[in-house]
């Protein structure tokens, strides 16, 4: 499961995903949409498809990409699963009984510290 982490770490595979959940697309029409080069892309492409999170379907010589929903769930489920979140939604207690923790949240210039 490492490499799908390692794979959604680049912005530009994160934004891939994106554009492949509202269906396939060609090689080429996810390039266009990207300020890289072919060959950067292609990597792109090729540590999606090592992490499975998409497949190629080769036509001729058209690649199109499809996203694979099993694995993208899995991370999901993964994720939700570290934060302590369960099925419901909830936080999960703490081995002493108590209620998680979430994080602080950040300070806003109205919310700073000591006033």
């Amino acid at each position: 499961m490492s490499d799908v982490f390692q794979a959604l770490a680049h912005p530009v595979r994160r934004a891939v995903l994106k554009r492949l959940r509202a269906g396939p697309l060609s090689a080429g029409a996810l390039a266009e949409a990207f300020p890289v080069s072919k060959p950067t892309m292609s990597r792109h492409f090729a540590a999606l498809k090592d992490a499975g999170l998409i497949r190629a379907e080769k036509t001729g010589t058209t690649i199109r990409y499809r996203l694979n929903v099993t694995v993208a769930d899995e991370a999901l489920a993964m994720v939700m699963e570290l934060l302590g979140r369960a099925d419901t939604g909830q936080p999960e207690a703490l081995g002493d009984g108590s209620p998680s923790r979430s994080l602080p949240l950040p300070l806003t210039p109205s919310s700073k510290a000591g006033e």
